[in-house]
């Protein structure tokens, strides 16, 4: 089953002179894949993922997620695409510090409204277990290290069962310790719940224990 289909993507920066970023760009990633995008900087890998993740909108060719064509769709509609069908991993962890774990977890499915808050906080203890940091959703996010933090938004990112887990850079901020925590639970994500994973990241060994790399020079797929 294909998680996710890019047909014949272009895209161009225009200021200040035209600039061909990503050139007839097509791959598809198939349900429980875990996939690197990797390239040297400037290779247009961040802007692929930026596409990807339906937050740019400018460019030709189409993209499909779940079998929902993303392409054309208006703002507000891919709004509420993202939050329900996409999790995001960044390399900074972006949890709200005064918050508590649990409740940093718990937003995104208490924004799209779809479950009671009781199921939703049922859920999110779930995957802290899962994630190994079970004991930790009463502590402020600011109070917890940088590893379990990082972990904290892998939960967020799946508290709403997306299709895509998108991850830019999410080992960047971590020691090597914590890098191999985080792609161990991507790995584990993958192998035993299915989920689709897609990750930019400049780490050759995290890449390389990846199912597929997709590789990109000047823009196109080598």
């Amino acid at each position: 089953m294909t998680a996710l289909s890019v047909n014949q993507i272009n895209k161009h920066f225009h200021d200040p002179v035209d600039f061909h970023v990503l050139k007839d760009i097509s791959f598809e990633i198939s349900k429980g894949e875990f996939v690197a995008i990797v390239g040297k900087s400037g290779s247009g890998k961040s802007t692929l993922l930026y596409l990807l993740s339906t937050m740019d909108t400018n460019y030709d060719g189409v993209i499909s997620i779940n079998n929902t064509q993303v392409t054309g769709l208006r703002q507000n509609q891919l709004a509420s695409f993202r939050n329900e069908h996409i999790g995001f991993v960044f390399q900074f962890h972006f949890l709200l510090p005064e918050f508590s774990v649990l409740d940093n977890i718990m937003l995104p499915a208490l924004k799209l409204q779809k479950r009671h808050k009781d199921e939703v906080a049922d859920k999110a203890l779930e995957l802290l277990a899962l994630l190994d940091i079970k004991g930790l959703e009463n502590k402020k996010a600011a109070k917890i290290s940088g590893g379990q933090q990082q972990r904290v938004a892998i939960a967020r990112a799946l508290i709403n069962a997306p299709a895509i887990i998108m991850g830019d850079e999410p080992t960047g901020n971590l020691d090597s310790k914590n890098t191999d925590i985080v792609f161990d639970t991507f790995r584990q994500l993958a192998r035993e719940q299915g989920q689709t994973i897609i990750v930019v990241t400049h780490d050759d060994e995290f890449a390389n224990n990846c199912d597929r790399i997709i590789e990109l020079s000047d823009g196109m797929v080598v």
